[in-house]
């Protein structure tokens, strides 16, 4: 029987010390269920609501999932005509920083008096919250192209184009994947944001649901599920990174 790898056996010995030690100290200390539920009592109700939790669960990871694709595609073309032209860096640069300080718990509200109440005001908080570091890493990627590299090239005839599709685009191509898993853990932020303010689906409304009914257990199991999913979905994009970007690590 193969043996797991390290960096699955310890983190998983760790999560389950820790649920050990949280299960001890809710009995030890006699905590009541409405203030912090013991993990026996999170795994059973997400045993009870397991359909509604997962339906929840499926309606979230779908705006998430919608809302991240088109923060990459749009944080990739942005980031690479940021990082490409200094004109377009110096327009649109202070801009994106102002737009990116903006609270987008503020922005929510406008969205749903837009678009009503549903899954896109949610897709579209994933996407304005999550495709800014996109942005800045491929900027920067592209920015900090050495020169020597593109004098080269430019002495052997190659285009601005050509400059950027042979080497900024590779050269920026493992602070774009780094990107992607902090953006991935953000989309999920502004999904549940939205889905907590004005949503009839997911696992943010299914929260707000089961705190107005003082059902704590179900708020901490919506918890674990998004834990979850952010965990698999993190997994996911470094398993991508290490695919494409093998020969950037040492």
């Amino acid at each position: 029987m193969k043996k797991l790898p390290s960096y699955v056996v310890w983190p998983l010995l760790f999560t389950l010390g820790l649920f050990g030690i949280w299960e001890l100290a809710c009995r030890a200390f006699t905590i009541p269920p409405t203030f912090l539920p013991s993990p026996l009592l999170i795994s059973q109700s997400m045993w009870n609501f397991r359909a509604t939790l997962i339906d929840n669960s499926a309606v979230t990871l779908w705006t998430t999932l919608v809302g991240f694709g088109i923060a990459t595609v749009v944080g990739l073309l942005l980031g690479v005509m940021i990082g490409a032209s200094r004109g377009i860096y110096e327009a649109l640069y202070p801009v994106m920083i102002g737009f990116n300080s903006v609270p987008k718990v503020a922005i929510v509200p406008v969205l749903i008096l837009w678009f009503g109440v549903g899954t896109l005001p949610a897709v579209l908080t994933a996407f304005l919250i999550s495709f800014f570091p996109i942005v800045v890493n491929v900027a920067t990627g592209l920015a900090t192209t050495e020169p020597e590299l593109r004098d080269v090239l430019r002495a052997l005839g190659a285009s601005r184009l050509e400059i950027i599709r042979k080497i900024g685009l590779p050269r920026s191509m493992p602070y774009f994947f780094s990107s992607l898993k902090v953006a991935i853990t953000l989309a999920f932020v502004g999904s549940v944001m939205a889905e907590t303010v004005g949503s009839n689906k997911g696992v943010g409304h299914l929260m707000l649901s089961a705190q107005a009914a003082f059902q704590v257990p179900l708020v901490f199991a919506g918890l674990l599920a998004l834990a979850a999913l952010g965990i698999v979905l993190y997994a996911v994009m470094a398993i991508v990174e290490r695919r494409f970007t093998t020969w950037a690590y040492r």
